[in-house]
């Protein structure tokens, strides 16, 4: 039996792999390689805070429907996706919604988060040999600009995506959107972003080393690029040790940096530059992970939020760093250090359970008050159980919590409470 991280591994490697056998040339056509999928989720976070601001707690229910279709047989395929997603508010009025980090249900200007939400989203797409053009509604996942499906309903984007498999191992990506949709919203492009130019390249340099490198244009005003390593060495049947470097450069125009509160360094533009180094040691269900992550520059490292409210709007999880749970630790000049443990139950008679706990601690944060360097902390703990088998199949529940403290001197920079998020997710293959 391999290895926890070795396992997943090559899960990953094979599903590469198989990717790669699924060219225009093996297409069935656009009805039989069609799936259509549901997915239902009930999801509830509570913030309790520590600082005299008020809680903050929403809760609600999903129905979302995403469909694929194949591609038409010939040289060029054609075909299209699309998704019909619903949310109906079951918590969060009487002052409970709004806060920016849950973003369930949008609050209107009366004060009072939406009952219910409803979106449609589709895009046409085009495939020659291992390359795929699509042009529409899009949830992309990539470091840089990655749609956030950690709360309720999730974001979207508008625009063109060009993505290459022709060489095995390798996938290139090129795109440009023009809108994001908000994930606590029914209107379309509620994130106002006007153009954000997206390419990269991810190689699979042998059954144990990849590397990865991305970037993204944010209409002139930001420029990102990110680089990630990921080295896995086996030791024996079951035990590995998983090396993974991640690293953000980030550079924005001045009058943007001042939106964020950034300084410069005289210039027109101010930088910041981020990692992250996590080793992983797995044996058997147990894996430990020792990481440390460090920012640099004229600012924290900025990310997601909304273009509408001032903010990067680059999707709300874009941020592919080691020591992201409650806070991402990415406060400028921010160093932390994390120790995380990780089980797995199936090895004691109880498949599908897992747990997660770590404890992170973040120093030398400069909130830009004068205050001095600031700190903070955090102890997570998560709960996750899949139904093996039987009506439920697959059916998941994840309980997590987080304790998060953060010094005076650091306040503006985030703020500390307690968090308990629990999310029931039941995913459906009709076809």
């Amino acid at each position: 039996m391999l290895g926890a991280r070795t396992g997943v591994l090559a899960l990953g490697i094979l599903a590469a792999t198989q990717a790669m056998a699924e060219g225009q040339a093996d297409s069935q056509g656009f009805v039989e390689d069609s799936h259509l999928d549901l997915f239902f989720r009930n999801a509830y976070i509570n913030r309790d805070y520590k600082n005299g601001s008020d809680d903050k707690a929403e809760w609600g229910q999903t129905a979302e429907a995403y469909f694929k279709s194949g591609f038409t047989q010939g040289t060029v395929g054609v075909g299209v996706d699309a998704f019909a997603l619903y949310a109906l508010r079951l918590d969060g009025g009487k002052g409970r919604a709004g806060a920016g980090g849950i973003d369930f249900f949008k609050v209107g200007d009366s004060g009072e988060a939406a009952d219910q939400l409803s979106r449609l989203g589709g895009a046409v797409k085009f495939r020659v040999s291992n390359t795929v053009l699509k042009y529409g509604d899009q949830m992309p996942q990539f470091p840089v600009l990655n749609y956030d499906n950690s709360r309720l309903l999730p974001e979207s984007f508008t625009g063109t995506l060009l993505t290459s498999k022709e060489i095995e191992g390798l996938e290139i990506n090129v795109g440009r959107f023009t809108q994001e949709t908000r994930k606590s919203t029914s209107s379309r492009d509620s994130g106002e972003l006007d153009r954000l130019d997206v390419w990269g390249i991810a190689y699979q340099f042998t059954d144990n080393f990849k590397a990865s490198y991305y970037g993204t244009n944010i209409k002139d005003v930001l420029d990102r690029h990110y680089v990630n390593m990921n080295y896995v060495i086996p030791l024996s049947e079951e035990r590995s040790l998983t090396l993974d470097f991640n690293d953000y450069y980030t550079s924005f125009d001045r009058d943007f940096g001042t939106q964020l509160n950034a300084g410069t360094d005289g210039s027109q533009s101010s930088k910041n530059n981020i990692w992250s180094l996590a080793a992983t040691y797995a044996f058997g269900p147990h894996a430990l992970t020792l990481a440390h992550q460090r920012s640099t520059g004229d600012s924290g490292y900025n990310y997601g939020g909304y273009r509408s409210n001032g903010w990067v709007g680059d999707g709300g999880t874009s941020i592919f760093l080691s020591n992201s749970y409650w806070s991402d630790f990415n406060a400028e000049d921010e160093r932390s250090w994390q120790l995380a443990y990780d089980l797995d139950f199936a090895a004691f008679g109880v498949p599908g359970l897992s747990w997660r706990t770590a404890y992170v601690r973040g120093d030398n944060i400069n909130d830009r008050s004068g205050r001095g360097e600031g700190t903070e902390r955090e102890i997570f703990n998560q709960v996750k159980y899949v139904v093996q088998s039987g009506p439920a199949k697959d059916l998941n529940v994840r309980v997590r919590s987080s304790i998060l403290r953060v010094s005076n001197n650091a306040s503006n920079y985030n703020a500390d409470g307690n968090e308990v998020r629990v999310f029931v997710d039941y995913p459906i293959n009709v076809f």
